[in-house]
């Protein structure tokens, strides 16, 4: 693999949310990271939270916040809420979430983008995609 082609792959995970991107050339392998993913706007079919009653409000371990942050696609790709088939969901509507914590994971080109939280907080909104498609800026989730 030459220079200007590792460039622009450093270029494109630059500008894009992706947060992880490996690629192979004959013997090569270039894995490149970036540790603080970027958020876009988008939309999609929403989950609603667990009933009210379910979720534990008696102890508020976070910050309250004005707004929520949204939590969008970087790329088109297959969305995958476990790690593997069977397993259980990163997360689940409602689940109260760390910053950096897994979310997602994106498959795109045979490489798996592994989807954070931007921050701390509770998820107020969740996608139902599992296992299908998603575009580029499709809103995946939302963190209060």
């Amino acid at each position: 693999m030459d220079l200007p082609k590792i460039k622009t792959l450093i270029d494109f995970v630059g500008r894009t949310n992706v947060t992880e991107l490996m690629v192979t050339e004959k013997s090569v392998t270039v894995r490149i990271f970036k540790t603080a993913p970027r958020t876009e706007t988008g939309s999609n079919v929403p989950v609603k939270a667990e009933d009210d009653a379910l979720i534990d409000r008696s102890e508020s371990i976070l910050p309250a916040t004005t707004s929520a942050t949204s939590v969008h696609a970087p790329i088109f790709g297959v969305l995958h809420r476990a790690s593997a088939p069977g397993q259980p969901s990163f997360v689940e509507a409602g689940d109260v979430v760390e910053e950096g914590q897994a979310l997602f994971i994106i498959e795109a080109m045979k490489v798996f983008n592994k989807i954070v939280a931007p921050r701390a907080g509770r998820i107020t909104y969740l996608t139902e995609v599992d296992g299908g498609e998603v575009e580029a800026n499709d809103l995946l989730a939302e963190i209060a």
